[in-house]
Formats: structure tokens, C-alpha cells, sequence
């Protein structure tokens, strides 16, 4: 397995938090133009539908939004499903959400913690006795990014140097972005990188800790991801579109295009990315959904349908270093919040080409469930203030009732 790397493209803070240039950089570029959609529940929302347009305008090659609030439901598209076509992007068109798969993972986690099968502070070795894992590591700690191990996609060292971890970027992935990776290759890749600080005593955002959380469901259970998902919560809240994909590289039903820009001996070149082995990143980020289904999922975990209150409680409960409870963040670091100051709960996430947007007031009655499309890679950095700008308007047209949509973006 090779270990190049590029380095991150965003700033050290945001990597810092796992967030790479495709969290939170767009690349401006040609958008052939297409009609808009949106597909209201009984109203119109051109205040909405306006910042999807102003979105695409800023380079983004495509997004899809749906908005709950105390005007009801409201989803909307804008710019083009592929580059080159004229058709928009479905208003509930399949997607990757990349990190957003942390919070089904710690929701999954903490419901086997209601049933008794598991510890939240035992220590995870007692489960995953093969990789040799402190003892001292348990299973908040990974939830929560406290265990100190290395991030298997690239971190940074205590004198603040990066150290490349798989190969997640350039035209090395490009290349070999069919490649397939065993959860446990990525694990033990980690951890041959010796860890970050001593478990607990920091935090760190590591995708690693949720490949081991994922493995951890699997060993207590005896049944794949896949198949506790779609036990759990896929088919009790009626999911059909959500998928954890595996090692498959396919997105079934309507879906965007992503692409990556990449410098090949000196020429850039613009590949579609669509199709990749998501196993590369695994429980840090490899599931398929839509917005309406992430919308079901998010309102239903904060409305105390997946979890007992005591342990909703605990999820919500930030670590003092970020704000990141067990699999969400419930602090606006690092991203926007409501400029009203509403309280919010989120979890955002990417991966190549795609980026998500996952939020819900604590009681889940108010939404933002939205994916964005557009190209990644060299260059995609300069639209960063473009994607803040935009997800700083829908977050308080959602829970702000429109009352702060000229504020500023958050820094």
C-alpha cells in the first residue's frame, strides 16, 4: 500500500478537523446553464432557490437542498448534473456524503451501548484484541476522537509536520481510485504510525477511530455494516435510497457527477470521479444517500427515535478541545452557524468532487440537508468563501427565519 500523499490544501485548523479542500474548496469554473427545479411543499421559496442559483454562479457545478422549518418543506436544485449536459440535478439525487457516515456509525454504536453490548468506557482492545490497541482506548474515545491514533488519510506530528497517510489525492488516486482496501489494512496502517498524544488526554479528528468503530459493530454483532445499517435504522425509518456500499464503486439511481483536477507531468486534467472504490476511507466516509433521507435520519436521532434520552444526552455532550460530542459536532467549529444564534447540531462531510451539509435544531424540528458537486483538486481552494457564503445563507434561512441572511460568513 502505497503512503504518498499530497499535502492538505486547506488550512491546517480545518485539516486538522479532517476536513479536506474537498469539505470546504470549489473550483470556479464553465457551468453550461440549466433550468433550476424545486419541488415545494405547498409554497415557493425564491430566497432559497436564489442561493442554490448564487452557488453555481460562484462555481459549483451542481447542488441540491432541502430546508424543514416552520414554513414546511422545501427542496430545489440548481446548475447541471454532469458537465456538458444541460439536465439539473435530481431535487433528491443520490450522493456521497463522506463524513457524515460518522454519526450513523456513533448512533449504531451507542444503540449496542443501550442494549447492553457494549461498553462506552470499556476498552475496545476487549472486543478487537488483534490490533494490539491500548487499553487505556475505549469506545468514547473513538466516537469522540480522543484515542490519539494516527489518521490513516494524513496528520500531523507534535512539531506540526505532515505525515502522508494513504494515498487520497493527485493523480496517484486518481489513478488507482478502484483500488480496494480492507478496513483492517487501514487500521493497522494507523497505528504502525504510533499515536498523536496519550489516549484521552487531547483531541484530534481521526477516520481511523470509525474504522474501528465500524469493525467494532461487526465483531459485537456477527453481521456486516451493511446489514446492521440497514437493520438499525435503513429499514425502521424507511431509508430506501441509503446505501453503505462496500467495496463497490457504483451509485445506483439518479445521481450528480463529481470531478478532480489534477497535474499530470504538467497538464491539468479534469477526470470524473463519480465512480471510485469508496473503501480508501470506509467508516470515515464511504455511505450513499439523499437529502430527504438524510433529513428522515438526522430528525428522527435528534427527536429521541434511535436513542434513549440518557445517551442522546451523552452525543450531544461536546468535548471541550472542539466541541465534537460522539459523532456530531454541537459547536459551529468548523464550519457556519445560524448568524441568529440558534442552536444547531451537525455534521458535515465530503468526499472528492462531492460535499454534504447536515443540520437539525437539537429537537430535529428544523432541517438543512443539501449535497454540492463540483470540481475538486488543484485549484479548488480559491472557492472557498463561495461554499462558506452559501451555506452561511441556508443555514439562516433555515433557522433564522431569514432574519441574518446579509451576515457574514463565520471565520
Amino acid at each position: 500500500m502505497s503512503t504518498k500523499n499530497d499535502k492538505p490544501r486547506a488550512p491546517r485548523f480545518l485539516w486538522q478537523a479532517g476536513l479536506t479542500a474537498a469539505a470546504l474548496t470549489l473550483l470556479a469554473g464553465t457551468v453550461a446553464p440549466a433550468a433550476a427545479t424545486a419541488a415545494p411543499s405547498g409554497h415557493n421559496r425564491p430566497e432559497l432557490q436564489a442561493i442554490l442559483q448564487e452557488g453555481v454562479d460562484g462555481g459549483l457545478t451542481g447542488v441540491q437542498a432541502r430546508v424543514r422549518n416552520e414554513r414546511g418543506e422545501w427542496a430545489g436544485s440548481a446548475g447541471v448534473r454532469e458537465l456538458g449536459s444541460a439536465a439539473a440535478p435530481s431535487t433528491n439525487g443520490r450522493f456521497r456524503v463522506g463524513s457524515v457516515t460518522k454519526t450513523f456509525i456513533a448512533t449504531m454504536t451507542l444503540r449496542l451501548v443501550a442494549q447492553g453490548k457494549v461498553g462506552l468506557d470499556d476498552p475496545v482492545a476487549d472486543q478487537l484484541p488483534e490490533f494490539g490497541l491500548d487499553r487505556r482506548i475505549t469506545t468514547r474515545m473513538l466516537l469522540q476522537h480522543t484515542s490519539g491514533v494516527f489518521n490513516f488519510t494524513g496528520d500531523f506530528d507534535a512539531e506540526g509536520k505532515w505525515v502522508p497517510g494513504i494515498v487520497s489525492a493527485g493523480k496517484d488516486w486518481v489513478d488507482n481510485r478502484f483500488t480496494t482496501y480492507e478496513p483492517q489494512e487501514l487500521v493497522r496502517f494507523a497505528l504502525a504510525k504510533g499515536p498523536r498524544f496519550e489516549p484521552g488526554a487531547d483531541w484530534r479528528y481521526a477516520n481511523t477511530n470509525y474504522v474501528l468503530a465500524r469493525l467494532l459493530i461487526e465483531r459485537v454483532t456477527g453481521h456486516t455494516f451493511a446489514e446492521e445499517l440497514e437493520r438499525q435504522i435503513l429499514r425502521p425509518l424507511g431509508m430506501h435510497a441509503t446505501t453503505a456500499p462496500g467495496f463497490s464503486a457504483q451509485i445506483t439511481g439518479p445521481h450528480a457527477h463529481a470531478y478532480y483536477q489534477y497535474d499530470d507531468n504538467g497538464t491539468l486534467r479534469t477526470a470524473d470521479v463519480t465512480l471510485q472504490n469508496p473503501s480508501w476511507i470506509s467508516g470515515g466516509g464511504d455511505m450513499i444517500s439523499t437529502t430527504q433521507d438524510l433529513q428522515t435520519f438526522f430528525s428522527a436521532l435528534m427527536g429521541g427515535k434511535l436513542l434513549p434520552a440518557p445517551l442522546l444526552v451523552e452525543m450531544r455532550t461536546p468535548n471541550p478541545v472542539a466541541g465534537y460530542g460522539l459523532g456530531l459536532w454541537t459547536t459551529p467549529f468548523p464550519f457556519p452557524a445560524p448568524s441568529c444564534g440558534a442552536p444547531i447540531v451537525h455534521h458535515n462531510g465530503s468526499v472528492q468532487g462531492y460535499a454534504t451539509l447536515m443540520y437539525a435544531s437539537p429537537d430535529g424540528s428544523k432541517t438543512l440537508t443539501a449535497s454540492m458537486t463540483y470540481v475538486d483538486g488543484v485549484g479548488a481552494e480559491t472557492k472557498a468563501a463561495a461554499f462558506m457564503t452559501a451555506t452561511q445563507k441556508l443555514l439562516n434561512e433555515t433557522f433564522c427565519a431569514g432574519r441574518a441572511e446579509a451576515a457574514q460568513p463565520t471565520r
